[in-house]
């Protein structure tokens, strides 16, 4: 399997350090509104990637934090009255279900940092025993950036053109150096009042936005991870600064592969709350359009590459889809094969395989698939009798399928729903063979009632699903 690393800016070979279980952390949403489609860009992404990861054979232990606290959290809840806790938990609920809706898989963990308070506050204390960090005169404690000489490693930027840290006012002068971040953040009234402060060592306060990520890392993941992903987004300042607090306290690599997601567009636009062209993953809902279609969307365009949403676009994912999940139905109704299709399904599964480990090459591999759909097609309508081939099809479309998950919810295959139908075709067969079409007809009855037509062809019966 081979990833682009953003550390290195160079296509390179992974496995988890291991060898068997991958390691993995993912930044997720900022749970003050719901997610929007291009975080959940950034969100498919990842899915593809850990599905992927799965496809090789490697077992995965996915971390990804919701955070809960910080200054757009704050500014809400103070402005309706609330606690962050009242704010967070029902669009956290949101995310979930938005999630579940696109079909991406659960992460092991979900840890809160409202809920990871203490293991914050050992990170600090660390990094000020190693001279990293320091309390300011407004109480608050800082990362300093000129005692990491590493810093700037992973989004290359000069570290003289630096500003200031990210969420820190550039007119904030308790700091050593304007481009210091904060770590932790002395309590204001504010923050009491929404449930936004802890007691620490350095008095009553709360933890900066970058401290949460590298703190809960470590925690359930170790000091060095294998993988951490995101969008591109966060490479600077958020990433870099994780970087800094990981590998200043514990003086080992923070991580070994850094994957990044680029940005989904509007009107060639990046998708931002702040300029108001969003589109919630409800409003997708609402309009009838399909997860598999979304998924079939996002993964058209390489994870690398940004991407423009259009609705024609949509469209054109939405056919796309119907057309998989036409021939889903056909390939789990049809009851022979031939001998060609078992060659096409190598096919599919060595080329899909291969666009996949290639820094998770998703257009590619569609491609793969289409023209595997088209194939067999082809040999289903000329007619067979072969059990292996028809059983190799099913295999490969399952495996890639798998990993792109881009067959309509009325489409999937029902296992145990296909076994009882196969049956009851049987008996009607067996019931039009001795000439007793009352029976036959009435096993056409039980068919249509669980929604099932079918249609009586020369290569035989074919059935599909229709509510």
């Amino acid at each position: 399997m081979q990833l682009y690393n953003t550390l290195t800016r160079r296509v390179e070979p992974f496995a988890p350090a291991d060898g068997t279980t991958v390691r993995m952390y993912t930044c997720g949403p900022t749970v003050y509104n719901p997610a929007h489609l291009g975080n959940f860009r950034t969100f498919l992404f990842e899915d593809l990637l850990r599905r992927v990861l799965r496809l090789n054979g490697w077992q995965v232990q996915q971390v990804m934090n919701l955070t809960d606290v910080d200054d757009k959290i704050i500014t809400r809840s103070a402005a309706l009255g609330k606690t962050i806790r009242e704010v967070t938990e029902p669009v956290s609920e949101i995310f979930h279900r938005d999630r579940e809706f696109l079909r991406i898989e659960a992460a092991e963990v979900y840890p809160k940092a409202t809920e990871h308070i203490p293991e914050m506050i050992a990170l600090v204390e660390r990094l000020m025993s190693r001279g990293l960090a320091y309390q300011a005169e407004d109480s608050s404690v800082y990362f300093a950036i000129a005692r990491f000489p590493g810093y700037g490693k992973l989004s290359r930027l000069d570290t003289r053109q630096i500003r200031a840290g990210a969420r820190v006012a550039a007119d904030d002068y308790n700091k050593e150096d304007v481009r210091d971040f904060a770590l932790w953040k002395a309590a204001k009234p504010e923050d009491e009042r929404t449930g936004a402060a802890w007691d620490s060592p350095w008095g009553r306060g709360r933890p900066g936005w970058h401290l949460e990520c590298s703190a809960m890392a470590k925690r359930y993941l170790g000091e060095t991870l294998d993988l951490h992903a995101g969008g591109v987004d966060l490479i600077f300042p958020h990433h870099e600064d994780e970087i800094a607090q990981s590998e200043g306290a514990n003086g080992v690599p923070f991580a070994r592969m850094w994957c990044h997601g680029e940005f989904l567009l509007t009107d060639g636009a990046k998708m931002a709350k702040r300029v108001g062209n969003v589109a919630a993953v409800e409003d997708l809902r609402a309009a009838g359009i399909s997860a598999a279609a979304v998924r079939h969307f996002m993964f058209s365009v390489h994870y690398r590459k940004q991407l423009n949403l259009a609705e024609e676009s949509l469209e054109a994912s939405s056919n796309a889809v119907r057309r998989v999940g036409d021939f889903a139905e056909r390939l789990a109704a049809a009851t022979g094969g031939t001998q060609n299709m078992t060659a096409i399904a190598g096919e599919l599964q060595r080329a899909a395989t291969d666009a996949f480990n290639d820094d998770l090459n998703a257009p590619e591999a569609m491609a793969a698939l289409f023209e595997f759909i088209r194939m067999v097609n082809a040999e289903l309508d000329a007619g067979g009798a072969d059990a292996a081939g028809l059983d190799a099809a099913r295999k490969a479309f399952a495996l890639v399928n798998g990993v792109l998950d881009i067959v309509p919810e009325e489409s999937r295959v029902d296992h145990s729903l296909s076994a009882w139908v196969e049956d009851r075709l049987s008996a009607r067969r067996e019931a039009r063979a001795r000439r007793d079409f009352a029976a036959a007809d009435a096993i056409r009855g039980e068919l249509d009632g669980k929604g099932i037509a079918i249609e009586d062809t020369p290569q035989g019966t074919r059935w599909k699903k229709v509510r």
